[in-house]
């Protein structure tokens, strides 16, 4: 499946490339097998993470996952040209992760293969009412340091995406920051969860000096302005970046810009996983400001994108579902042009 590149446009993701192994799981084998508790994520070691693996005996899916690359993944599959910048190890799940982007047409090059440390896996255990559970052993994905990036790495690109989670390494991640700015890219970042807004009492002036489009959900917004209304949130965020994000689940997600404000609807159907969904609106969103949309359209885009992985378990679209994501979006495009 082969789709007009975005010539112009050369992106790289930045964040932890992790193994997801998606299973289905009764919320019995949750309390009493994986501990912790059931809903959110919790960190583990490698050790604990083969434990509960050898327990499970359904079907397990696995694909190539982590927030950025999620992101990342879907401007490919939309023919954009892309490059990711991270961590695996030195192993059949390292060399099954970049082998399987290079195959959606991602340049892995750029991936760092570590000998001391296993790739990074999240296992996402999917119960009855369709709300998953998650464990993760990061393993090389938190071994990249900032002397193993320099401003080559950013050279004859024009956009940076980042996911929240690196802001817990700060050397590496201000370094990527500075350096892509100092190569003219422009920087979306994704807050990613909750708990980077409350780690990062900096993170005002992050946004302000590099970033220049920031995606935060509820929750995220929430944390960010002390539990005030998303629109307040999306204020003060726009305050800080050229444009800002609030995504709302079921309700949509609001977009606010210097000169314009729209709320997008989400496009309604029948969920059984919401994992990717965030960094699949990105996927679409992006997109859309890449091909000099409006944002109402580019939002337009990003409930498209989303709307086709919570179909499925994980976020590893099929290709009927990525023909049905690139025909729907031309449709948009041709009944623009138009009118």
């Amino acid at each position: 499946m082969k789709t007009d590149p975005i010539i112009e446009q050369k992106v790289i993701g930045v964040g932890s490339p992790i193994l997801d192994i998606i299973v289905s799981v009764d919320d019995d084998f949750i309390e009493k097998k994986a501990g912790g508790g059931k809903g959110g994520s919790v960190m583990i070691s490698a050790a604990e993470f083969n434990k509960i693996l050898d327990l499970i005996k359904t079907d397990k899916k696995i694909a190539p996952g982590g927030s950025a690359a999620n992101t990342i993944f879907g401007l490919t599959k939309l023919g954009v040209q892309t490059e990711f910048l991270g961590a695996v190890g030195e192993d059949d799940e390292g060399k099954f992760y970049c082998e399987r982007y290079k195959k959606m047409g991602g340049n892995p090059l750029k991936i760092r293969v570590k000998k001391d440390f296993p790739t990074g896996r999240c296992l996402c255990m999917i119960s009855p009412d369709s709300q998953r559970t998650m464990r993760t052993d990061l393993g090389a994905a938190i071994s990249l340091s900032a002397d193993e990036v320099n401003e080559c790495d950013f050279e004859g690109l024009s956009h940076l995406h980042v996911e929240g989670y690196m802001l817990f390494n700060d050397a590496l991640s201000l370094k990527i920051l500075r350096l892509a700015k100092n190569c003219g890219l422009r920087i979306s970042l994704d807050l990613s969860s909750f708990e980077v807004v409350r780690a990062f009492k900096n993170l005002c002036e992050i946004l302000s000096d590099y970033v220049d489009i920031v995606f935060a959900n509820e929750d995220e917004a929430a944390e960010f302005t002390n539990g005030k209304k998303p629109e307040e949130a999306l204020n003060k965020l726009s305050e800080l970046c050229e444009i800002a994000v609030v995504k709302l689940g079921k309700e949509g997600a609001i977009i606010r810009s210097k000169k314009d404000f729209c709320k997008v609807p989400a496009k309604i159907v029948d969920a059984v996983d919401t994992t990717g969904a965030g960094d699949m609106w990105a996927t679409g969103f992006l997109y859309g400001i890449f091909k000099g949309k409006s944002l109402y359209e580019a939002g337009t885009y990003g409930a498209i994108v989303s709307s086709e992985v919570v179909k499925i378990f994980g976020a590893d679209i099929s290709e009927k579902q990525w023909r049905k994501i690139i025909k729907t979006i031309k449709a948009i495009a041709e009944n623009e042009k138009g009118s």
